[in-house]
């Protein structure tokens, strides 16, 4: 697939979210009221022309420097324009001209309605970054939503990513992923791959891409299944499964590929604004406001290392080594020696 077939597909096939064929490019309905707020200040015309498939609005962004890559019309770019504040900065990257042409346009209109203008666009291909004017290092945070399935080279995303983000800094992101490789003939069908279908990844292939562009310990947030909902293109898909996935990957040094116990925890100080009763870093870290949550070294650094720590206090050092935290050593000849001689007397939780 071409990078002018999928222009084409979203800047002249596609004039609006109802023209989309399945049900792929589309966010679930539910969404917190603070996200509800912001997109009822967006304009219009460019909410009509949005294409993702999850939410890419993480918490704690006041004065953020924030990257939107594939950022269409700029939906998620004028939402994030309001979360990160006037002193922060919000930086869209789409390849398609028509896209861009519509969120430009309205950046006077949402300027006026913020109080601020603090969002920036270039034209340019997600794959090709260090091509952009855009500071290595600079960047807080990094979103995508559902774009990544449309890029030639996904690893080449994910190592510019990681080359523009900050020590410490986050690419938070929705995607769809199938359950196997995507069958070379089907990737080649421009509907199924302007759909967001045909050039998704099998998620074991994007575990694999992220780790080597340095990306240590993806963690999963949300996901959800996608039924398509259209009978002719459910057929051309058979028999893959699809799904829409959120992960979080962290620019962190001295992450490890196991989760190892160091006798470590933290508690939650409920300082997150619109998370005062609890704070969700995954799927499996839910840590309730002044409960001690034990954590592996990994979330420990992922908590410690980021724009997180002052809303955390800490629990223990990296001096003790207690091996494998409880429940995450599904490899370990200890473990399945444990599970060969019989049952376990207890339930052991991932961390």
């Amino acid at each position: 697939m071409t990078h002018q077939s999928v222009q084409d597909y979203y800047g002249k096939v596609l004039q609006g979210s109802s023209d989309l064929q399945t049900n792929a490019c589309c966010s679930p309905d539910d969404m917190p009221d603070h996200v509800k707020a912001v997109l009822s200040r967006v304009h219009d015309e460019v909410l009509t022309r949005y294409y993702g498939c999850g939410l890419v609005m993480p918490l704690a962004l006041e004065g953020a420097r924030v990257l939107d890559l594939g950022c269409g019309a700029g939906r998620d770019v004028y939402a994030l324009a309001q979360l990160v504040g006037p002193e922060g900065r919000v930086v869209g990257v789409d390849m398609t001209d028509e896209q861009l042409e519509v969120a430009r346009r309205h950046q006077g209109w949402h300027a006026e309605q913020f109080g601020f203008d603090n969002v920036e666009f270039h034209h340019g291909f997600i794959e090709e970054l260090d091509k952009l004017d855009l500071e290595p290092g600079s960047f807080d945070v990094i979103v995508s939503n559902c774009v990544i399935n449309l890029a030639q080279d996904k690893e080449a995303v994910l190592r510019g990513a990681h080359r523009l983000l900050k020590p410490g800094g986050e690419m938070y992101f929705s995607d769809v992923y199938a359950d196997r490789r995507v069958p070379e003939a089907m990737a080649r069908d421009e509907v199924l791959y302007g759909e967001c279908l045909s050039g998704a990844l099998y998620w074991n292939d994007f575990l694999s891409f992220a780790k080597r562009a340095g990306f240590a310990d993806p963690r999963l947030v949300t996901h959800r299944p996608l039924t398509i909902e259209n009978a002719a293109l459910e057929a051309r898909v058979a028999p893959l499964s699809f799904t829409s996935a959120t992960y979080r990957l962290f620019k962190l040094e001295g992450l490890e590929p196991a989760c190892e116990d160091y006798g470590q925890a933290v508690v939650y100080k409920g300082t997150v604004a619109q998370a005062p009763h609890e704070f969700a870093l995954d799927d499996h870290h839910v840590m309730a406001r002044g409960k001690v949550f034990p954590v592996c070294g990994n979330t420990w650094h992922m908590l410690a290392g980021t724009r997180f720590a002052e809303h955390f206090d800490f629990i223990g050092d990296f001096s003790t080594h207690h091996g494998i935290f409880a429940g995450c050593g599904g490899d370990s000849p200890f473990e399945q020696a444990g599970a060969a001689a019989g049952p376990a007397s207890g339930a052991a939780s991932c961390c």
